[in-house]
């Protein structure tokens, strides 16, 4: 068994943290290897992981030992495998223990999720670092060459359990307070501040199925409570309008956020961490991409789509398509809405292909487990 150090610098939202703490667990369960993650922000860690605390150096949480990384950093031996998620740049004072431990340490820097064409070209290639440490990026993806997603061993076989069985879909709503209407298509909707919200909303409040739209805590609630004429909302809360239920529901663990995209027809998520695991769901999605300097989020939302529509009738790749965009761009949601909804049983089928399609890949532990033996390998 070997000794993983994971480290995790929060930056202003829940997708690295999010990513390396369902990392961790899954290496410690299904690769039975000792996991140390370091966290420099336990506050965030503990809105995912509700039973841990945000005042403890060091814990262990489903297998995993969390512990706050803090300055001066501790004086620890470290691990045999050492992932900087991220990009997020390791303690001088590890690194010069690396260096003096006269001991080969494999170095991963775990980079950010993307689709564009130059991944594959530079996963796993090495960086020569001082002291003769060497460093090898390591890039999650969605095509071969890549180092695949992440997924537990049974996560589908669980989410089909779980939507083949409409008494746990509704005893789970419930303890949401949501009470699902007969007929209603519901939405979840977790995503950065966007002006576009309201012709969405409008759009759906319009519709002739009546929609409910499930909307955990997070930065998208300033719109929305704009739209409703400005009064603050709390979880619990429900406002009516039109067609259109709104449930406002608390922040939720990680497992739970799962089961709430699982119950859903449609799934609008942000970032990374929930971005996979609306692809896990099977079901339709609408990914608000983190929005990066002279509009280089572009670029990675267009690479995405050129190979999620692929092979799709075009009609209903447009349709997709056009959807994002206009998300994205925090406009027109009014007029796309509509247009994808005449192509909505084509878009459903696609989804759960997808998925399916995915997951005949390597996930991203499986990919680092096998990546760590072929280095044990070389080196011997």
């Amino acid at each position: 068994m070997a000794r993983w150090d994971i480290f995790c610098s929060v930056v202003d939202n829940y997708g690295d943290i999010g990513v390396t703490w369902r990392l961790a667990r899954q290496l410690a369960a299904e690769q039975g290897h000792a996991l140390r993650l370091w966290v420099d922000d336990l506050g965030a860690f503990v809105r995912l992981c509700p039973d841990a605390s945000a005042s403890v150096e060091s814990q262990h949480c489903s297998g995993v030992e969390v512990r706050q990384w803090r300055e001066p950093f501790p004086l620890v031996e470290p691990a045999e495998v050492v992932i900087e998620a991220f990009a997020c740049q390791l303690p001088p004072s590890y690194i010069d223990a690396m260096v003096a431990s006269g001991s080969r340490r494999l170095w991963l820097n775990l980079e950010y999720l993307s689709a564009e064409d130059w991944v594959a070209g530079c996963h796993g290639l090495p960086s020569p670092q001082p002291g003769g440490l060497q460093k090898f990026f390591f890039f999650p993806g969605f095509v071969e060459g890549t180092g695949g997603l992440l997924r537990e061993a049974d996560l589908l076989a669980r989410r089909r359990a779980f939507q083949s069985d409409a008494q746990a879909q509704r005893a789970f709503l419930q303890s949401l307070g949501v009470a699902r209407e007969a007929g209603a298509r519901l939405i979840s909707l977790f995503a950065y501040e966007n002006a576009g919200l309201a012709g969405w909303l409008d759009a759906l409040a319009a519709d002739a199925q009546s929609t409910q739209l499930l909307v955990p805590q997070g930065k998208i609630l300033a719109d929305l409570q704009l739209w409703l004429g400005g009064a603050p909302l709390v979880p619990g809360d429900q406002r009516c309008c039109g067609n259109l239920l709104i449930h406002m529901l608390p922040f939720v663990a990680q497992d739970d956020y799962d089961r709430l995209l699982w119950c859903c027809d449609f799934n609008a998520v942000r970032g990374e961490d929930s971005f996979i695991r609306a692809q896990w769901a099977g079901r339709p999605l609408l990914w608000h991409i983190y929005p990066q300097e002279e509009g280089a989020h572009r670029d990675k939302l267009e690479a995405f789509l050129a190979i999620y529509n692929a092979g799709l009738a075009p009609e209903v790749a447009a349709g997709q398509a056009e959807l994002w965009r206009a998300w994205n761009a925090g406009e027109g949601m009014a007029t796309v809405w509509p247009e994808l909804l005449e192509v909505w049983p084509a878009v459903q089928r696609h989804a759960e292909q997808w998925c399916d399609d995915q997951a005949a890949r390597p996930d991203l532990a499986m990919a680092l487990e096998q990546f760590y033996r072929n280095w044990l390998s070389y080196a011997a």
